[in-house]
């Protein structure tokens, strides 16, 4: 089992930045990503990495603004979201996978443990 424990949400203005982050506890896993959910919307991909980091992975919307990454080291994994817009509000989640693949994993049936979520809202 792992248990993921995020943090970090919160309500910030358009153009701020927050950083997500995500405590991994219990058995080694391998890659992992973050996913969302917009009210009355489907949760859907936000980004992906390798174990290692070497392969990452962004959904359109998000490319250039977001950065997945993980602290080996704190055994956590974060999300940096930059130039913030309305449209990122939504819970988000983290989630690994038990396998190490060479690409990131960016499928929801793909992932093993999910987080509980935080709730990010982006004013205008």
């Amino acid at each position: 089992q792992v248990q993921l424990v995020e943090s970090g949400g919160g309500l910030v203005q358009a153009g701020d930045s927050l950083r997500l982050s995500c405590e991994a506890s219990g058995r080694t896993f391998g890659n992992y990503a973050w996913f969302r959910q917009a009210p009355g919307k489907e949760r859907e991909f936000v980004a992906a990495s390798t174990w290692r980091g070497s392969t990452k992975s962004y959904a359109d919307s998000v490319k250039g603004r977001f950065t997945i990454f993980r602290d080996n080291i704190k055994n956590t994994l974060s999300l940096q979201m930059n130039s913030l817009k309305p449209e990122d509000t939504g819970v988000y989640y983290c989630a690994v996978a038990v396998a190490t693949t060479r690409l990131p994993i960016t499928g929801e049936d793909d992932q093993d443990y999910w987080g509980q979520g935080t709730l990010v809202t982006v004013s205008s």
